[in-house]
């Protein structure tokens, strides 16, 4: 505000003035709502929001895990997994001792009286082991018929790559994350074999084709689990955003692709509309439109709580917290013991939970002043706001954990399994095709239900190439 617009509203009289007051203090009071909304993004970091850890700033930040006041590193009565020496090593290497260090005199005829052992476990330089396989061919001495032997299923060239080497091809690049060059620089310098990004990207679809059953066996036990976990991400293929879904439980895993995040994409991967257990998630709106059971994320409610408390200054969210960190202990000692907590547990906790949301709402009042000069949709509220209506109207699946003790507190399955997918983002950028972005979520689903099994991946991929993925070995 210049100097002239100023004395010009002073010689205009006493209504110019306040006017301009008025105008002025409008817009210090937007201003201070940007900078407040500024300053509460540039506060965010991986424990009072949904960004990731790897965004955040190398500062020290307090962390929402409980201390548990042991020491690092293993604990007493942890099983260790050092190097031990074995009786029957592959071989022996014996080291003369052949003149006296004191008196130089020769040792040569002289018998060992014992001997000091240390053992080193190495590899061997890695050759690669070629069977030529030699089918008979004869001709029948009394009718001339020329007969001939068949080749072993999936011997079908002169000459090429056995199930050892394309699962280990197929784990370098999808399960390690090794990129098409550096695994083909690998396989140069560990086996002496010269590949291109083609071959790779054949055995991979190849690995892909026959996995295919496994897949849709996976699908169908996830439809039929009584609590599965639902998470979603974004997937860069071709140079555009698609979305990545996963659906998962502690025994299996699920991963699609598809260019849509709502309701379209969840219809068409066809695992909720037949869905009628418990889906856990994270509260996206897209979920509740399933006639289903719900349980939400509680570690995502603690980062939000620990923002509203950080930004807003106000003393609810801290005894929300503490309250769902006290059913989440309440239940954990119950559950080895009990299929549910008492009645008369279950109604203290949620008195505590409605009196909590109560004092929230007086803090946090409805708004009935539009910001701005909007006039059509719904008031903008605060985040705190927004947070305390979730937690009003979905308190039921906020404390589906607390009624079901079959149902987690918070969502972590899912985001442990969808994490992998996005440190193959950050090392590769994006897929180039929408097939390489399905051949690695089918890849990668059945190496973490392998992973989930206590299976190695490696002999599971194998598996996948001689035509018996353990899935299948499982159900037959």
């Amino acid at each position: 505000m210049k100097r002239k617009e100023i004395m010009a509203a002073y010689k205009d009289g006493p209504e110019a003035v306040i006017k301009l007051v008025e105008s002025m203090s409008y817009q210090i009071t937007e201003l201070k709502k940007r900078i407040k909304v500024l300053e509460d993004r540039l506060s965010q970091n991986s424990t009072n929001s949904s960004k990731p850890p790897s965004t955040d700033w190398p500062t020290k930040k307090r962390s929402l895990r409980e201390k548990t006041g042991r020491s690092p590193g293993g604990q007493k009565g942890h099983k260790g997994h050092n190097l031990k020496m074995v009786d029957n090593p592959d071989s022996i290497r014996v080291h003369r001792v052949s003149t006296c260090s004191k008196c130089s005199r020769s040792l040569e005829d002289v018998l060992p009286t014992g001997y000091r052992k240390r053992q080193v476990f190495d590899l061997p330089p890695i050759k690669v082991e070629v069977t030529e396989h030699r089918a008979e061919e004869k001709i029948c001495p009394h009718c001339g018929q020329l007969n001939e032997a068949s080749f072993p299923g999936g011997i079908n060239q002169q000459a090429q790559y056995g199930s050892r080497i394309k699962a280990i091809l197929t784990y370098l690049n999808q399960y390690q994350l090794l990129p098409y060059e550096r695994t083909s620089e690998l396989f140069s310098d560990l086996f002496d074999i010269e590949l291109s990004a083609g071959t790779i990207v054949n055995t991979n679809r190849v690995c892909f084709e026959a996995l295919k059953s496994v897949e849709e066996m996976i699908k169908d036990k996830i439809t039929a689990s009584p609590v599965v976990h639902f998470d979603e991400t974004g997937l860069y293929t071709e140079g555009d955003r698609w979305w990545l879904h996963v659906a998962s439980t502690k025994d299996l895993t699920y991963y699609a692709v598809n260019p849509r995040r709502g309701k379209a994409a969840t219809d068409y991967i066809d695992i909720l509309p037949n869905f009628k257990g418990t889906a856990v998630h994270d509260c996206w709106n897209t979920y509740f439109r399933y006639d289903c059971n719900h349980g939400l994320c509680n570690v995502h409610h603690l980062r939000d709580l620990k923002a509203a408390t950080e930004f807003y200054d106000q003393n609810w969210p801290i005894n929300m917290t503490d309250l769902l960190l006290e059913i989440k202990e309440t239940v954990d000692k119950k559950r080895p013991v009990a299929g549910k907590l008492e009645q008369d547990e279950i109604k203290v906790f949620k008195e505590r939970y409605d009196r909590i949301i109560k004092a929230g709402l007086d803090q946090n009042p409805i708004a009935k002043v539009r910001d701005g000069t909007k006039k059509r949709g719904r008031i903008k509220q605060s985040k705190a706001k927004n947070l305390l209506d979730r937690l009003k109207e979905r308190w039921r699946e906020t404390l589906a954990f607390m009624y079901d003790f079959s149902i987690p507190f918070d969502n972590s399955q899912a985001e442990r399994d969808i994490r992998m997918m996005k440190l193959q983002q950050k090392i590769s950028g994006t897929f180039r095709s929408v097939d390489g972005a399905k051949t690695f979520c089918r890849i990668r689903g059945y190496i973490s239900t392998a992973r989930k099994s206590s299976l190695s991946v490696i002999d599971a991929i194998q598996a996948a190439f001689e035509g018996n993925p353990f899935m299948v070995s499982i159900e037959s």
